[in-house]
C-alpha cells in the first residue's frame, strides 16, 4: 500500500505540481538546463511511486490524461502561423525536411538491428514523430495510437536520455575539424561575434488573466469541435490530429491577434510538464525493465543514423554545414534547443529560422508520427 491513497486528491495534485515546479526550476539552472527538466519530473516521479509513496493510478492522474492534455496542444500551437514560418525558414527548412525525412528512414531502419516486440509499431511511430516536432508530438501520438501508460513512460523516460546525448552531439559537431572540412560552412567561417544577440535575455513571460482566460476558452472550443467532428467520422482516438489541425488553422488565420496572447506557450507547457509527472508518478518500472533497454537503444540509434544521413544529405548537395545543424536540431531536439545552440554558436541569423522550423514540426510530426505506427502495424 503506498503511503498516499489513490483517492487522496490534494496531496497528489499538490506533488504534480511540485513535480512541474522542479522541471521549470531545472530548465531555469545554469548547471542543469543541459540536462532536461522533462527528465527530473518522470525519474523523481517514478521513484516517489516505485518507492510506494504514491500510487500508480489514481484519478487525478486520469484528470491530467483525459482533460488536461489535449486542451495544452492548442495553447503550444497558437504561435504557429504557416505563412510565416514558410516566409522567414529560408534554406533551413530544405535541410529540415530532409531531416525529417532522415528520422522516419532512421526508425524504420533501426527496427531492423533493435527487437521491440509486438509494440515495435507505436514505439517506431512515437519516437520518429517526436524526434521530427517535439515533447507534445510524444505525447499526442502516443495517446493517438492508444500505447500503454506504462510503457509509455518508459519510452519517454528513455527518450529523454537520449534527446540529452543528441544534444551533446549537435553542439560539439561544429567544432569537430574533419567534419567541417567535409561539409564546409560560410556560416560558421563568417561568424562574427560583434554581431551577438542577447537571445537568451527575454523577459519572463506577464500574467494577463484576460489573456490567459481567453488562450483556454480558445483551446477547449477547438477540442470540443474536434471531438465532436472525430466521433462523427468514427475517428475517436485520432481527436488530437484534428485538434493540431484546426489550431494551425487558427494561427494561420488569425496571426496579428494570437501573436498578442500572453502567457499561452507557457501555461501549454505546464500543462505538459503536469503530464510528464503524472506519467513518472503512474509508471511501473518493474513491469517494463526488460524493454527499457531496447527502447533505449532504439531511440539511440535513430538519432545516430538521422545524423548521419543528414550528414551525407549535407556533403553531397554542399548544404552550409550549420544550416545542417540548425535544421537537424529543429526536427530532433526542437526550436529552444535550437535557438539555444544557434545562439551559443554565434549564427544569430539562423535563430528564427531554428524556431520556425521547429514549429513546423510540431505541426506535421502527430500525422507522420501516427501514420508510421499505422503502416508498420
Amino acid at each position: 500500500m503506498p503511503l498516499i491513497g489513490a483517492a487522496d486528491t490534494a496531496p497528489l495534485m499538490g506533488i504534480l505540481f511540485a513535480l512541474a515546479a522542479l522541471g521549470f526550476w531545472v530548465d531555469g539552472h545554469r548547471q542543469l538546463q543541459k540536462t532536461s527538466g522533462a527528465l527530473w519530473i518522470i525519474v523523481c516521479g517514478v521513484l516517489l511511486s516505485n518507492f510506494h509513496i504514491t500510487p500508480f493510478e489514481s484519478a487525478s492522474y486520469g484528470f491530467v490524461f483525459d482533460y488536461l492534455l489535449p486542451v495544452a496542444i492548442p495553447l503550444l500551437l497558437f504561435k504557429a502561423n504557416l505563412v510565416l514560418i514558410f516566409r522567414e525558414s529560408g534554406k533551413v527548412m530544405l535541410t529540415f525536411l530532409f531531416a525529417s525525412m532522415a528520422t522516419v528512414i532512421a526508425a524504420i531502419t533501426a527496427l531492423q538491428f533493435v527487437d521491440l516486440g509486438a509494440n515495435s509499431p507505436e514505439i517506431a511511430g512515437v519516437i520518429a514523430g517526436g524526434y521530427i516536432g517535439g515533447t507534445m508530438n510524444f505525447v499526442a501520438i502516443g495517446q493517438a495510437v492508444g500505447m500503454d501508460t506504462d510503457l509509455f513512460g518508459v519510452t519517454i523516460g528513455a527518450n529523454s536520455v537520449v534527446s540529452v546525448i543528441a544534444l551533446s552531439i549537435l553542439i560539439a559537431l561544429p567544432s569537430i575539424s574533419l567534419v567541417r572540412r567535409l561539409i564546409p560552412s560560410r556560416i560558421i567561417s563568417e561568424k562574427n561575434e560583434a554581431d551577438a544577440i542577447a537571445f537568451n535575455t527575454r523577459p519572463p513571460p506577464r500574467l494577463r488573466l484576460t489573456h490567459i482566460s481567453l488562450a483556454i476558452g480558445l483551446s477547449l472550443a477547438i477540442c470540443t469541435v474536434s471531438h465532436a467532428l472525430a466521433v462523427l467520422m468514427n475517428m475517436a482516438q485520432y481527436s488530437i490530429l484534428l485538434v493540431t489541425a484546426f489550431a494551425v488553422m487558427l494561427a494561420s488565420i488569425a496571426p496579428s491577434r494570437l501573436e498578442k496572447l500572453e502567457g499561452d506557450f507557457d501555461l501549454g507547457m505546464l500543462i505538459m510538464y503536469l503530464f510528464f509527472a503524472a506519467i513518472g508518478l503512474s509508471t511501473n518500472v518493474t513491469s517494463f525493465l526488460d524493454s527499457a533497454l531496447n527502447i533505449f537503444f532504439y531511440a539511440l540509434l535513430v538519432v545516430v543514423l538521422h545524423i548521419t544521413i543528414v550528414l551525407l544529405v549535407a556533403r553531397v548537395l554542399k548544404l552550409d554545414l550549420a544550416e545542417a545543424l540548425v535544421g537537424s536540431s529543429a526536427a530532433l531536439v526542437g526550436p529552444g534547443p535550437t535557438a539555444a545552440i544557434a545562439s551559443a554558436n554565434g549564427w544569430h541569423k539562423l535563430i528564427s529560422p531554428g524556431i520556425v522550423c521547429g514549429l513546423f514540426g510540431y505541426i506535421i510530426a502527430n500525422f507522420i508520427g501516427v501514420t508510421l505506427t499505422k503502416l508498420l502495424g
